[in-house]
């Protein structure tokens, strides 16, 4: 009864007319519900007929899918160079009510991948292919120290050959050191947190508008 708490099972219909866009075989139905996922169609033909189907959908990876409910569940973190367990399959039923389908087409070497994560497929996430980046992006987290003191700490992610940056905390001081620390000296609902890094290749910012808000 608790298949699919550490795998979970995504049936996704194609097209799914007068039914959800997927089942969750397991004891999680939540996790096919929004913010968890989301899905759109695109087609034209009638049932029966033959066509182009265009799916766009997303799910999130969770470790450990509770069955009482998001809450008490742990999402999965995507990390480059992590390596996660995928599959999928192809069933091809031609109607609702069949009790036998034309193909099975299965990436996993075992069929029980549906409830048994460890019979999935390793994949590798790898890093974004060099050609797809800019020569330099500015791009930053930040999360709260302490609150009482308004302590933030700020953290450096952009990409390129960077030489300087310069952070520019929206009350007035900036800094340019790689990853500062930094304390507001009063609260502040519409900080705008903007960081702009230099390098032989250009310069690049990133803004973030009334995200660091301090009580």
């Amino acid at each position: 009864m608790f298949q699919g708490v550490y795998s979970q099972n995504y049936h996704i219909c194609t097209p799914a007319v007068g039914k959800k866009w997927a089942y969750v075989w397991g004891c999680q139905p939540w996790a096919a519900e929004l913010p968890w996922a989301n899905a759109a169609y695109s087609y034209s033909f009638k049932h029966g007929e033959s066509g182009k189907l265009t799916l766009e959908f997303y799910i999130t990876p969770f470790d450990y899918a509770a069955y009482e409910g998001s809450s008490y569940a742990i999402q999965s973190k995507l990390e480059e160079n992590k390596v996660i367990g995928l599959s999928w399959s192809v069933l091809d039923y031609d109607h609702e009510k069949a009790t036998s389908y034309d193909g099975f087409y299965n990436l996993s070497w075992n069929t029980r991948m549906d409830s048994n994560a460890s019979m999935l497929c390793a994949f590798r996430l790898m890093p974004i292919e060099a050609q797809l980046h800019k020569p330099i992006e500015a791009k930053w987290s930040w999360k709260i120290v302490d609150m009482d003191q308004r302590l933030v700490e700020f953290k450096d992610l952009s990409y390129g050959n960077i030489t300087s940056w310069k952070w520019d905390f929206g009350d007035g001081t900036t800094s340019t050191e790689q990853n500062p620390t930094h304390k507001y000296s009063k609260p502040g609902l519409n900080n705008i947190v903007v960081l702009t890094v230099t390098g032989p290749d250009g310069t690049a910012r990133m803004a973030n508008v009334w995200d660091v808000a301090i009580k």
